[in-house]
């Protein structure tokens, strides 16, 4: 979402009425998953203005709806065959808390959040995917900005050293452990980090580390391979879901062999939809791409058991003197959780090359 803004919202709102189910406080009442005794203005709303601060903005933000961390890596195995991974973790608000309040302490089982996360590997044109759900403010799963660390259950990312960090995901037949060093600063998309979602001016504030070198270990079935290669980490934040007429999200981000990276998405209309993104040069100059600065076309789909999936795009930035086509590797690329979407590592061949990632919602 990544993900990401709004397209996962309803299986978050789903996790967030089953855990109320279970607890003493109010049930959410409404689309928005309010607790009874809380409006929708209780919640912060991003807005053009709006400031980035690191290192909290790294942290939970429980004044708003929604937000997640993701990462996405392209890989290669120390046979030379590519391998990619995701890992995200979302949080959904019950309630609203100003972040200078205290959460309320874990032994009274508060339930202000629920969180969901997703892990992937991609390999031989197979695809494993897991999620896990829990509910917060007991330690099963949390995020914090000093030092930084986010985690559920098991699956666990942290802050190891300054710019370092350590990823470790493992579920039923497979494994990760990463490690990671961030490299350059991180690159606010949008208008300083406000990223609109709509003409309206509705949206989200959403930063990037677009270069991460990743080294570590995969295991699937038995087997462990040495992995290395770069990573793309999101972090976003809202109060917002999709408004009427938006149908889904299509996602890109990619590693060129300029130097350069494009962030890229379309928020699915009837009209054809929404568009932004960011390009993003060697030297971390942002370039807010707007509608009309660049153009998504679907070149080719597959048919899946869940549908017809686009899994060929060619993409143009005229200015940036950018046409490339964009595939997705043969196979099924499914994360079939509570809310099914697409997530696969890409290609990019014509005026540039490189690889990526790719995720689409709502097919």
């Amino acid at each position: 979402m990544s993900r990401h803004l709004n397209a996962h919202c309803p299986v978050l709102l789903a996790l967030c009425l089953m855990l109320a189910a279970c607890s003493d406080t109010p049930e959410p009442a409404g689309f928005a998953g309010l607790g009874a005794d809380v409006t929708e203005e209780a919640f912060a709303q991003p807005a053009r203005g709006d400031d980035l601060r690191f290192p909290d903005d790294f942290g939970p933000h429980p004044d708003h709806r929604i937000e997640w961390w993701y990462l996405t890596a392209n890989l290669t195995t120390d046979e030379g065959e590519p391998l990619g991974l995701q890992w995200t973790q979302f949080r959904q608000s019950l309630v609203a808390r100003n972040p200078l309040t205290p959460a309320p302490p874990a032994h009274r089982w508060p339930l202000e959040a629920g969180w969901m996360a997703h892990a992937a590997v991609s390999f031989r044109e197979q695809h494993w995917f897991a999620e896990k759900l829990a509910r917060g403010g007991t330690g099963q799963a949390e995020a914090r900005a000093r030092p930084f660390e986010v985690w559920l259950d098991d699956w666990h990312l942290q802050a190891t050293a300054p710019g370092h960090w350590r990823l470790r995901v493992r579920d039923q037949g497979w494994s990760y452990d990463l490690r990671i060093q961030v490299e350059g600063d991180p690159v606010a998309h949008g208008d300083r980090g406000f990223s609109a979602k709509t003409a309206g001016g509705e949206g989200s504030m959403y930063f990037s580390l677009v270069d991460l070198a990743i080294e570590g270990e995969v295991t699937i079935d038995g087997m462990t391979h040495a992995v290395a290669g770069r990573g793309w980490f999101d972090r976003e934040w809202s109060s917002q879901f999709l408004k009427a007429g938006q149908q889904g999200w299509d996602w890109f981000a990619l590693h060129l062999d300029s130097g350069d990276k494009l962030m890229a998405f379309r928020l699915r209309e009837e009209d054809g939809g929404y568009l932004s993104g960011s390009w993003v040069t060697p030297e971390r100059a942002v370039i807010p791409l707007a509608a009309g600065s660049f153009s998504l076309e679907v070149t080719g789909q597959r048919q899946t058991g869940a549908g017809t999936v686009p899994v060929q795009w060619r993409i143009r930035v005229p200015q940036q003197g950018v046409d490339v086509t964009i595939t997705a590797p043969p196979g099924q690329y499914w994360n079939d959780g509570l809310f099914p979407y697409w997530e696969s590592p890409v290609s990019v061949r014509g005026s540039h090359r490189g690889d990526g990632y790719m995720e689409l919602t709502g097919y």
